[in-house]
């Protein structure tokens, strides 16, 4: 059955154009160990850009021996005691509990396999997991239950305001881009220089764009609420920006001249 979902995966990566991950280095001799024992994979392990991959499903049994997984709307659902789960092949994200944990590089597929990076892969299960030089091996232990519920992790009205700030200012921007809007959102909040609650620097009079024309009222695409999300569970795409502009429609703004420029990403100028 987990062979012939995992080959579903691929047809359906393939079909949508998603094709074969990017190069990676395949890594001779490094084993996954779950509990004490060493676990047998599907496929070696794998490292993109310095990020260890490990194929799911052998990890989620050795953790939870009565875990299933199952192929629906293009992704894999995987149910345990205390656990559900899914892992779209090809997107940058997946869900745990509700949780939206973030994956830069995106799900992967190796031959008819998907691998998702081990340490977020842990997050998800609720599991610890380390480096053991000595080994050289990646070693996974049990915690007390799979990760918290989003319930119970995010508040409703900080989603609510974050997802439709993020989908006012790029809705139709990529999601890196809506995560990144997110996170200067939040970055006022952490900063002395702006009020201290999600709300109050979205409603900041002259700030924001959407607030005053009244698209801030607009209801979010799917995208926008889970780029709330992945920002309230720690994915950054900005690091400590505070300011964006449109540099089309805003050539030489205050930000512009007089902060530090950070990146673009999308239609939109970062500044520190």
């Amino acid at each position: 059955m987990k062979k012939h979902l995992l080959t579903l995966a691929l047809a359906f990566c393939l079909v949508l154009g998603l094709g074969v991950p990017a190069t990676a280095v395949e890594s001779d001799g490094i084993s996954v160990i779950v509990n004490d024992a060493v676990i047998e994979l599907d496929v070696p392990v794998q490292v993109f850009d310095q990020v260890t991959y490990v194929s799911y499903f052998p990890v989620v049994r050795a953790l939870y021996p009565d875990a299933a997984a199952v192929w629906e709307n293009d992704q894999a659902v995987v149910t345990a005691p205390g656990l559900t789960m899914t892992i779209q092949p090809g997107r940058d994200y997946m869900v745990a509990n509700g949780r939206y944990l973030y994956l830069p590089q995106g799900v992967k597929i190796s031959g008819n396999v998907i691998l998702v990076p081990a340490r977020t892969l842990a997050a998800a299960l609720g599991a610890n997991v380390a480096w053991d030089p000595t080994g050289n091996a990646v070693v996974i232990t049990a915690g007390s239950g799979p990760i918290t519920s989003g319930d119970l992790a995010y508040q409703s009205d900080v989603v609510y305001w974050l997802s439709h700030i993020i989908n006012a200012e790029s809705g139709n921007q990529p999601l890196a881009g809506k995560i990144a809007v997110g996170n200067v959102v939040l970055n006022r909040v952490a900063s002395s220089l702006f009020p201290d609650t999600v709300y109050e620097v979205i409603h900041q009079r002259n700030q924001f764009t959407p607030v005053t024309n009244g698209s801030i009222n607009l209801t979010p695409n799917a995208e926008s609420v889970a780029a709330a999300k992945l920002c309230l569970d720690g994915a950054n795409t900005i690091g400590n920006a505070l300011y964006f502009i449109n540099p089309r429609s805003a050539p030489n703004s205050w930000a512009a001249r007089n902060r530090s420029y950070v990146a673009t990403i999308g239609a939109h100028a970062f500044f520190a």
